[in-house]
């Protein structure tokens, strides 16, 4: 009998817990995403697989470090899928996450990095943890060019001046278990204002406080799935709060999801304290996913985009040496022309060109979401199959998902194969550079 066998006998013989219960529908939505496969004509699904060079060392030592992780069940695997609005909205990482969990359910380890995002107006937050701020806060976005306050890993800052703000924090993913004994708020304040957490009723001053990288650490006695941070500015007094990161002693698979809406790669580059947050989550794996609004212009410039591309990777690089890479193509997209007018965004193919050599450039692995898709136009009859929005560019509900689950499909085998060192990998997996 295997462990998750195990542990479903386990909670037959007991009175009902809420362990079991997120068991049961980690095991309900591995088998309702496996039944999206193979259900859509336009869809290429011989082409979804991890393109790699079989002999990587790179992809071969996250491999070899993911089995020893689930195999002995000590030690954690930090993943970290970066890009823009695909990333900000949730659902594509949340199905990510979410399907990873639902196939290794004992190793369930920390949520990791996440954003207040609708804390301030206007901005929207992911479904799987819920925001709420009474308070008007500013809002910061890596996408300008020159920022009123450093930013960090997440790309955006929420500000809170002159009065005293709350910001509750909610998780909402019913399938896993998400509670934290070891919250970090990151941020900065000219005043030095120390913020507080608000936990069941009572006030909860910082465990101890590291200025020299922003962080007010709180290690908590008992762990909690919702909390409130308060920020008790005064008249003339402003924090400006850069990320959030949710912490437990668990052992297993961890994946913080950084996105921005509207964010280029260059956007990220411009964020002053990107390597040195990076280095509190320690990335063994970092997903790619940046792309789509840099392949806008008409004079898309793929030689800056591989170039800025090659500066992010030396900054992932200078917080871990050791992380693998894993480069998501641009999706089919189209431009918009005039009211209601659309011209399919050919550069999407020239980007997926310049993902293929970056792959081979880092030794790293490329999922090739624009051939999957269905290539070029393949947006269109995305959008009539209501997996697309009607800009051509973003997806609705049902196409992340879909999305998350066909990367997930891609990532699962190419974890199997690596696990059996005697089954050959498929040829079509070694990275060829397609020749528009």
């Amino acid at each position: 009998m295997d462990k998750e066998q195990e542990n479903t006998e386990d909670c037959k013989d007991k009175l009902w817990h809420p362990a079991c219960t997120s068991l049961f529908l980690l095991v309900a939505l591995t088998l309702s995403l496996s039944m999206q496969a193979q259900e859509y004509k336009f869809i290429d699904y011989e082409a979804n697989v991890l393109h790699y060079d079989s002999a990587s060392p790179s992809m071969q030592a996250f491999f070899d470090r993911w089995q020893r992780v689930m195999t002995t069940g000590s030690g954690n695997l930090n993943i970290v899928h970066i890009g823009g609005s695909h990333v900000q909205a949730g659902v594509l990482s949340n199905t990510i996450r979410c399907r990873l969990l639902a196939t290794y359910p004992d190793r369930i380890a920390s949520r990791g990095m996440l954003f207040p995002y609708s804390a301030a107006a206007r901005c929207n937050n992911p479904p799987d943890y819920r925001i709420h701020c009474r308070e008007r806060m500013i809002l910061t976005r890596c996408i300008a060019k020159e920022h009123d306050y450093p930013l960090g890993l997440c790309g955006i800052a929420v500000t809170a001046a002159d009065t005293l703000t709350e910001i509750q924090v909610v998780m909402n993913e019913p399938t896993v278990d998400y509670t934290t004994d070891r919250i970090v708020v990151i941020g900065h304040s000219d005043e030095e204002m120390v913020p507080l957490l608000h936990i069941d009723g009572r006030e909860i001053p910082p465990s101890y406080i590291a200025r020299n990288t922003d962080r007010y650490v709180f290690n908590l006695t008992t762990p909690v799935d919702s909390f409130a941070i308060i920020l008790p500015c005064r008249q003339g007094q402003q924090f400006t709060l850069t990320g959030l990161f949710l912490g437990n002693r668990h052992a297993g698979i961890s994946l913080s999801a950084i996105g921005v809406n509207g964010a280029a790669v260059p956007d990220y580059l411009r964020c002053r304290h990107f390597v040195r947050d990076l280095r509190m989550l320690h990335p063994d794996l970092v997903i790619f996913g940046i792309g789509i609004n840099d392949a806008v212009p008409t004079n898309f410039d793929t030689a800056a985009f591989r170039q800025n591309y090659l500066s992010l990777v030396d900054s992932v690089r200078a917080a871990n040496p050791d992380c693998a890479f894993l480069f998501v193509t641009n999706n089919d997209s189209y431009r918009k022309t005039g009211r209601r007018k659309y011209a399919v965004n050919t550069n999407g193919q020239l980007a997926r060109e310049v993902f293929y050599r970056l792959a081979h450039d880092v030794d790293g692995a490329v999922w090739d979401q624009f051939e999957v898709m269905g290539g070029l136009k393949s947006m269109d009859q995305w959008r009539l199959a209501k997996l697309g929005r009607p800009d051509r560019v973003h997806f609705t509900t049902t196409g992340y998902r879909l999305l998350g689950n066909l990367f997930c499909d891609a990532f699962l085998d190419a974890l199997a194969n690596a696990s059996n060192r005697q089954k050959k990998k498929p040829a079509n997996n070694d990275i060829h550079i397609p020749e528009l």
